[in-house]
């Protein structure tokens, strides 16, 4: 059964001064709609070149990816990309920087004041509304990524494709915006693909885990289902044993399968 979101058969490589680079090799995912998904393994297993094909980046040398029974070879708002830097236009306001998106994509199917009313929607959707016109230099670093996701939520995508969002936010910054984006996806039912290098966060918030294997020609290792109930508070699963176990799994397979030193567990 051919899933929402299908990654089929997927390999690349790169011409690099030493050669061809085989950096993936038969990617297989199946995605439903509105499932959350973590991709997570060492640095160079090829997370972010899996990203970049989803977003229509990077082409892939054999396979391909379908999203809602169309190919994805380009680039559109259908996929929209949180970084992990913000991106944000240091010259624009909060309100203007979700504003250009908003305008790209209905500038022919809403009026000027539905516009309005969508921006403030997801600025509310991110509890950022406070800030609306301030400008990027004026405001946190957590609340800079707010306003990326809420930029790339109010071009009401298909995927949101994040690439370790909250890698440069303090934990406590962190924590809440894990909190907001379990929040919007209740409320949203958006289906997520997130790299992540964090076990817990990947527990937390995903439906399932994607577990990548080493480089170079890296694959799916393993994929773990997170069946713990939603909504999920993270101070009582701390010690929830489900919860745990999930974890533990995940440190496995990055530890003992892969020797990968740098799995974080905060």
């Amino acid at each position: 059964m051919q899933g929402y979101l299908e990654i089929s058969k997927v390999g690349i490589e790169f011409n690099t001064e030493s050669g061809n680079f085989r950096a993936l090799q038969d990617v297989n995912l199946k995605v439903e709609k509105g499932e959350f998904i973590s991709l997570i393994g060492h640095s160079g297993c090829g997370k972010s070149t899996v990203l970049n094909i989803l977003a229509g980046l990077y082409q892939a040398t054999e396979g391909g990816v379908i999203l809602d029974g169309k190919e994805v070879n380009a680039p559109s708002p259908d996929r929209a990309v949180v970084f992990q830097n913000h991106a944000l236009l240091p010259w624009l306001t909060v309100y203007e920087n979700v504003e250009l998106g908003v305008k790209q994509v209905f500038k022919d199917r809403k009026s000027k004041a539905e516009m309005a009313e969508w921006i403030d929607h997801n600025l509310a959707l991110v509890h950022i509304t406070h800030a609306k016109h301030k400008r990027p230099h004026e405001i946190s670093g957590g609340m800079k990524q707010r306003v990326g996701i809420a930029r790339c939520l109010a071009m009401q995508p298909k995927v949101l494709l994040m690439d370790e969002p909250f890698g440069a936010l303090d934990a406590l910054t962190r924590a809440h915006l894990q909190d907001s984006v379990m929040e919007i996806h209740a409320q949203l039912g958006t289906t997520v693909v997130m790299i992540t290098h964090d076990v817990d966060e990947a527990v937390l918030l995903s439906d399932r885990i994607v577990m990548m294997s080493n480089g170079p020609a890296a694959t799916i290792g393993e994929i773990l289902s997170v069946t713990l109930p939603r909504p999920r508070n993270r101070l009582a699963l701390a010690e929830d044993p489900d919860f745990v176990h999930a974890r533990q799994q995940v440190l496995q397979f990055l530890y003992d399968k892969h020797k990968f030193p740098g799995a974080k567990a905060a």
